[in-house]
């Protein structure tokens, strides 16, 4: 499953390795799971990488003291959660691949709700799917689609920063917030040069990714059984279009499967094909690509698990109000 060019040599690879140097055959499930495994695993650790690593640079030059008090400061009235909203869309990553994304925000000292906002957008709404869908759909189907995306991303940054969830992450991502902020006393008190706190942000890189990696393998094995085993026209049935809760059924359906919306966008249009409401299909591809086990498996180390319910939750009612609205005006 291809998310963006950057990463085709890394497609290529676990298509060499599967298929080439395992022998095993295109299209079975075991192929496509291991594939799938292979591929996302060497996508989301070089993601996370890069993102702690840089991150911890900026960290210690602009302390999250600052980053805090600038946001609490200054009236932003919403446009925080719209701004992030943006640059998920920008951003063409899958719920697993921003999950190392919102770890580097949540360490630079973004606050939960503005951060919240890019990870349901960010796979919910980029330049690809916006190409796939004006093709399938048009364009008026296509602009409401982006819009209702980042809306459902800001909407739900705003509720869920409301709730002051902050104590409901993890100890291990408290204890990465206070090392973050030892290290920057230290670099502001003694003005450290820059190779010197590379070596100290290299050891902090290499410790979240140590803690972090069993969640990872984990996740994505789970993602990877779901891609190769799991039919897609499964649950077609529950989706008919004379069922008044086809919209919440088919928002909670999908959350077992996973994929990203260039991947799952065909899937929506043959539902659609086949006599499906579009705000019913919509809600389903909306289910698919922002709420996944997988993404919750990876979520596990830095957020309690009411917390994952309550993001869930929030995200959940917010996908089915949307389809049903989509339903009313399409």
């Amino acid at each position: 499953m291809k998310s963006f060019s950057m990463f085709e040599w890394a497609q290529n690879s676990a298509d060499w390795l599967v298929y080439e140097v395992l022998k095993l055959e295109k299209g079975q499930h075991l192929s496509e799971a291991l594939n799938f495994f292979i591929y996302d695993t060497t996508k989301i650790l070089i993601l996370l990488f890069v993102v702690v690593f840089l991150m911890g640079i900026v960290n210690s030059y602009f302390p999250i003291d600052k980053v805090k008090n600038y946001l609490s400061r200054n009236k932003l009235y919403g446009s925080e959660y719209l701004m992030a909203s943006l640059f998920g869309v920008v951003t063409p990553f899958c719920s697993c691949s921003s999950v190392p994304l919102f770890i580097g925000f949540v360490k630079g000292g973004i606050p939960l709700g503005v951060t919240f906002a890019f990870l349901i957008t960010s796979p919910l709404v980029n330049e690809v799917a916006i190409g796939l869908f004006v093709g399938l759909f048009g364009l008026k189907t296509t602009i409401i689609y982006v819009i209702s995306g980042v809306l459902l991303g800001t909407i739900s940054g705003i509720i869920l920063q409301k709730l002051n969830l902050e104590s409901y992450l993890t100890p291990w991502v408290q204890e990465v917030l206070a090392d973050a902020q030892r290290e920057q006393d230290i670099f502001q008190a003694e003005k450290q040069s820059f190779n010197h706190r590379l070596r100290i942000i290299w050891a902090e890189v290499i410790t979240i990714l140590i803690g972090i990696l069993p969640y990872v393998l984990i996740g994505i094995a789970i993602g990877g059984l779901m891609h190769g085993y799991i039919p897609e026209g499964f649950f077609e049935q529950y989706m008919d279009k004379d069922n008044l809760f086809a919209v919440p059924i088919a928002t909670i359906l999908a959350i077992p499967m996973y994929s990203n919306a260039s991947g799952i966008l065909p899937v929506v249009q043959v539902l659609v094909t086949k006599g499906i409401p579009i705000g019913t299909a919509i809600a389903f591809m909306m289910g698919v690509v922002g709420l996944s086990l997988p993404e919750a498996m990876l979520l596990k180390k830095v957020m309690t698990l009411k917390l994952i319910a309550i993001f869930f939750g929030v995200v959940t009612l917010c996908i089915i109000l949307s389809g049903y609205v989509f339903n009313m005006i399409l």
